[in-house]
């Protein structure tokens, strides 16, 4: 199996997610935290935006031991200094070159031209050289730039020392077959193409970030750039969880496979949930409260006879707990059978305790222990 390569860009662009704030402790601690679930790079921030991410930054390359650190720069001889200072301590470090190509980011926010881009491109590239032998270079907006002007600043950067080409789907404005038309136009269109990474950086604002990763890992991307819990600016990126859970349930298919220490994700999930204050939704997949719960009397029943009836993720393969079987008003004869047996109940006439349990759980949400035991008493005593 090939091996994809996971950038993780949570203590950059997640970070970036409106109304949320990190901890130095915690910004470091995350990063070790990365480096132990086995990302391939670490994006650790972006330098020359403030002191906190410029020092954090610094604190994070004393202490990775297997990752890549990472730190991101725009086409400015002071931001690549500030990257270079940042991981003067890295043991293996990258630099991240952007710069937009979109004709609507050329006008209103860089107003310039295609040929001040190119300039910009050979200019940057030639200085980094000085300080990085990883350097990976990034057309902003890249979906909805002009295809031919893309295709020459990717030839460009790579002709100029770029290891690594990424597109980024700035505004999550791509649908996949789209984007697998564009980088089969990027193959044949810009030079030396199969001589360096390719990468994509795909954002969820029509909730297509996931699928467009994997289209574009099916149609050669080595590396994807996401995020943990799926954060970042607007709708968020593309989810880390989701996309290497794609990768190791569908490895017939896809053929591919990632560094990722799978028993670490939950944990670190977790982490950056309480870190940052941003809550994961009980319905979120692989990491939802919900991921592994079943309540359904048809699911129940499955469940109980073979979990791979309704659970492709094992829970444990991810660090969490088995699976749970809740109580309430959709659950089944087998399920509420389990928990009776689970919690030592004894019922003579179970046929119609399961018509009282019906009715008493309409309107509850959920049937815990004690409310089993409380709804079983009430049954016994009005049955003697």
């Amino acid at each position: 199996m090939n091996n994809i390569k996971i950038f993780d860009t949570t203590l950059r662009d997640g970070l970036q997610t409106p109304s949320i704030n990190i901890s130095d402790k915690n910004w470091v601690k995350l990063g070790v935290l990365l480096d132990k679930l086995g990302v391939d790079i670490i994006e650790a921030g972006f330098p020359i935006s403030s002191t906190k991410s410029f020092n954090n930054m610094r604190k994070i390359s004393k202490k990775i031991k297997n990752s890549i650190i990472c730190g991101l720069s725009r086409h400015e001889m002071k931001d690549i200094n500030a990257v270079n200072e940042a991981l003067i301590f890295a043991k293996k470090r990258r630099l991240h070159l952007f710069i937009p190509t979109s004709n609507i980011h050329l006008k209103y926010k860089l107003e310039c031209n295609y040929n001040d881009v190119k300039t910009k491109i050979v200019k940057s590239l030639k200085y980094a050289q000085n300080f990085f032998s990883d350097i990976e270079w990034s057309s902003e907006d890249a979906t909805r730039s002009d295809k031919k002007f893309l295709a020459d600043c990717l030839s460009l950067a790579v002709e100029n020392g770029a290891k690594t080409i990424n597109i980024a789907d700035t505004v999550g404005y791509i649908y996949p077959n789209d984007l697998e038309e564009l980088i089969n136009y990027l193959k044949i269109n810009v030079n030396n193409f199969s001589k360096v990474n390719f990468s994509v950086h795909c954002h969820n604002d029509l909730g297509m970030a996931t699928m467009n990763s994997l289209k574009a890992i099916e149609n050669g991307a080595n590396q994807v750039e996401c995020t943990l819990n799926g954060i970042g600016e607007r709708a968020g990126n593309a989810s880390l969880q989701e996309i290497v859970m794609n990768l190791k349930i569908r490895s017939k298919k896809f053929k591919k496979k990632t560094n990722i220490k799978f028993k670490n994700l939950f944990k670190t999930s977790i982490f950056l949930s309480k870190a940052v204050g941003l809550e994961i939704g009980k319905t979120d997949p692989i990491i939802g409260e919900n991921a592994f719960t079943h309540e359904s009397g048809i699911h129940q029943h499955g469940i109980i006879k073979n979990k791979k009836t309704y659970e492709i993720i094992t829970p444990e393969l991810i660090g969490r707990k088995s699976g749970v079987l809740t109580l309430g008003v959709n659950s089944g004869m087998h399920g509420l059978k389990y928990h009776l047996k689970k919690n030592k109940i004894k019922i003579k006439n179970l046929s119609k305790f399961y018509k009282y349990f019906k009715k008493r759980s309409a309107n509850l949400k959920v049937v815990d222990k004690f409310m089993l035991f409380k709804i079983s008493n009430e049954f016994k005593s009005k049955i003697i």
